[in-house]
């Protein structure tokens, strides 16, 4: 009678075990540290500047608090419309009259041409649309001293047109509004109408404009920050400074304050007064900005 041998047994491969997965409290935390600072670095600007307008010169040169006693901000706003016979908010109407329908035309030029380029064939398309993108790389400070030679060979320094015209050129709104097109305008949509006998005029204002809607906000609000904030272009062109902008206006008050200090809390309570367009303007528009800033994310 013969044994079988037991059968050999063999060995398993250990599986290692899985890392054990971090507290995903420690990543919450981390990442909402990093906005805490973020936001931090950004509000606390807007928050010195709201407290510092309501201070008087003596305060805001000595640091002193703010408190219910030493609140100045009625005096303020009242300094600032009456020096200069109130030139402050002649400043201020002309940043929103070059601000606002700078604003307004180029969005609608860059939206008009992001419309040819993306539906229209033509020769040297691309060329050329690569010569916008060229314009992109350009800063707006390198071309100030070309312009301002120009504007002088057709009379138009110191003029509001010196500041209004080159407003209406931005090569990054039209990139986007070709990008927006993409996004927004099926191209059947487009047949369609031209089927129905709609004229090209017709189509775009009728179906392409309401359909980018969103690129032209968008368009809109990114130009209208940057006519506001423009200060070099306005410092190169112009002289009279009734034709001013309200941030070169500020600039030149902030150059007298060393032999006039009176004028420290003017300049802080028009900075924050230059402010509020900016803010609105977002607030207002940013359901369409928000939409705009999608466009592409899903095909």
């Amino acid at each position: 009678m013969t044994l079988l041998a037991p059968p050999r047994r063999t060995a398993r491969a250990t599986v290692p075990a899985p890392p054990a997965r971090r507290p995903r409290t420690l990543s919450r935390t981390a990442v909402n540290g990093a906005l805490l600072l973020a936001t931090a670095y950004t509000l606390l600007p807007l928050g010195w500047l709201l407290t510092a307008a309501a201070k008087n010169t003596g305060d805001l040169l000595g640091g002193a608090a703010l408190t219910p006693s030493r609140w100045h901000l009625g005096a303020n706003l009242h300094a600032l419309a009456t020096t200069g016979d109130g030139i402050y908010f002649r400043w201020y109407l002309n940043s929103l009259l070059y601000a606002g329908f700078g604003a307004l035309l180029c969005a609608l030029v860059c939206v008009c041409a992001g419309y040819a380029f993306h539906v229209y064939a033509f020769p040297g398309k691309e060329k050329l649309f690569g010569l916008v993108l060229l314009g992109v790389l350009v800063p707006g400070t390198a071309l100030a001293l070309p312009m301002y030679l120009l504007a002088s060979q057709l009379g138009l320094v110191n003029t509001f047109w010196s500041v209004f015209l080159p407003s209406l050129v931005n090569p990054f709104g039209v990139y986007l509004a070709r990008v927006f097109c993409a996004g927004y305008l099926p191209g059947e949509v487009l047949e369609a109408a031209r089927v129905d006998g709609a004229g090209e005029l017709r189509t775009f204002r009728s179906i392409g404009l309401r359909m980018v809607m969103p690129g032209f906000v968008t368009v809109f609000l990114f130009q209208f920050t940057a006519i506001w904030n423009n200060f070099f272009l306005p410092l190169v062109m112009l002289s009279d400074n009734r034709l001013f902008p309200v941030s070169l206006g500020l600039y030149a008050w902030n150059a007298q304050t060393h032999a006039f200090p009176e004028y420290y809390p003017l300049v802080v309570t028009g900075s924050l007064l230059a402010v509020v367009p900016l803010v609105a303007a977002f607030v207002v528009l940013q359901r369409h900005w928000k939409a705009g800033l999608t466009a592409g994310s899903v095909k």
